[in-house]
């Protein structure tokens, strides 16, 4: 028996805490701060990856390559080394990452239209706890 609210989220019956859990490190990833920077600016081509700091701004190497790596591991973008000199990589994204683009689009357009309301609920719940 399907649930109304599994009805209207698509979510699949019966399904188990493992795919649940898979899910949700899958969610996680896509979820990040950094991921959601990277697929913005991959968007618009390859790049490479002092252009991507660049372009990103606030990222520390580190934090750039660790999101790089992981994004490369889940086939969402991929890395292309060029055997020039100096060494010339770049970051694209994979259909898989394209396919990133709109849903991404539609999330960070609703936290633009709700912030004000967050913000105003977060104030009002942060003067109750005091």
């Amino acid at each position: 028996m399907k649930t109304a609210a599994m009805q209207t989220t698509n979510m699949p019956e019966g399904h188990d805490h493992n795919e649940c859990r898979a899910l949700g490190q899958i969610l996680d990833r896509i979820g990040d701060k950094w991921t959601i920077m990277v697929v913005g600016v991959l968007a618009c081509g390859p790049l490479r990856f002092n252009q991507m700091m660049r372009e990103i701004g606030g990222v520390s190497h580190r934090m750039l390559t660790l999101t790089l790596r992981s994004l490369e591991r889940d086939g969402l973008v991929s890395r292309a080394a060029y055997p020039t000199i100096p060494p010339k990589v770049e970051y694209a994204l994979t259909d898989a990452g394209r396919s990133l683009i709109e849903p991404l689009r539609v999330l960070s357009n609703w936290a633009i239209e709700y912030r004000p309301t967050i913000e105003k609920a977060r104030a009002e719940f942060d003067t109750r706890e005091e």
